[in-house]
């Protein structure tokens, strides 16, 4: 039974209906009850930002902005309990890179194994890099970059200007990438992804492996998107999204969303 992989899907759907369907809303039919896309949401007199843009204005700005901070309350708040769930269950990136998969495997693609592999650190250094070069031009820059972001933004120019903006070209090699390693961007390159894994890092929820029913069959390995061992427990770790697929995966029901488990830190 794949319910967290049909769920997941449905919530990413949704989640991608939104920022579609919403720039018709305001353009053509005045309805502004909701505004803008993940980087930037409004909702009614509700304002979320994105935490790695929030922390990048402020860096920039070198100004604590008390709105800000409070738009930034709710998304710090959920990373920090459930860790990246934003990349895995809401992220536009993410709909899309599973659309592109359902239709390379109707077309008969398989991808064998992953074929370029970094050091996981390395999206510790994406992070950092951005903070920093954010810092040296004094500018938000992943703000303007960000693919998640750039979805958004290439729907709302559709929609208003009737046009595309160059930098749409970011999202098709972030998808083109995806032909030589799975979710090679989101593994990484992504500094959002980074900072909520940061944030995440001590999260409430994690998946936990119990080790009396896991046959090691490895495979909830071949099931993970980000390419990680939940037969190493790199399931509880901060580089994990909790997607579910290898909870999915496991046929012995070895692998369970837990709530604070009661396990060493990691």
């Amino acid at each position: 039974m794949r319910k967290y992989n049909s769920l997941r899907f449905l919530v990413l759907f949704l989640s991608f209906l939104v920022i579609l369907v919403n720039p018709f809303l305001n353009y053509y039919f005045q309805i502004n009850f909701i505004q803008g896309w993940y980087q930037s949401l409004s909702i009614g007199k509700l304002w979320f930002v994105s935490p790695l843009e929030g922390f990048e204005s402020i860096l920039v700005s070198k100004t604590i902005y008390l709105p800000l901070l409070i738009a930034l309350f709710l998304p710090v708040l959920l990373a920090s309990f459930l860790g990246r769930v934003f990349c895995s269950w809401v992220c536009p990136i993410s709909f899309l890179s599973e659309i592109q998969e359902r239709v390379l495997k109707i077309f008969g693609f398989k991808r064998r194994k992953d074929l370029i592999l970094l050091p996981r650190s390395t999206i510790w250094f994406t992070l950092i890099g951005d903070m920093v070069l954010a810092m040296m031009i004094g500018a938000p820059l992943f703000v303007f970059l960000s693919p998640p972001g750039l979805v958004g933004r290439e729907i709302m120019m559709a929609v208003f200007f009737h046009t595309l903006a160059i930098e749409g070209v970011v999202i098709l090699l972030v998808l083109f990438m995806n032909f030589f390693t799975r979710r090679f961007f989101c593994r990484y390159f992504c500094p959002l992804g980074g900072m909520l894994a940061f944030l995440g890092t001590r999260r409430s929820l994690k998946v936990v492996r119990d080790k009396d029913s896991c046959t090691e069959c490895k495979m909830c390995e071949k099931a993970c998107p980000l390419g990680l061992s939940p037969l190493k427990d790199e399931s509880r770790g901060a580089y994990c999204w909790n997607c579910g697929a290898c909870v999915d995966a496991c046929n012995f029901e070895a692998l369970k969303f837990k709530w604070r488990p009661n396990l060493p830190q990691d």
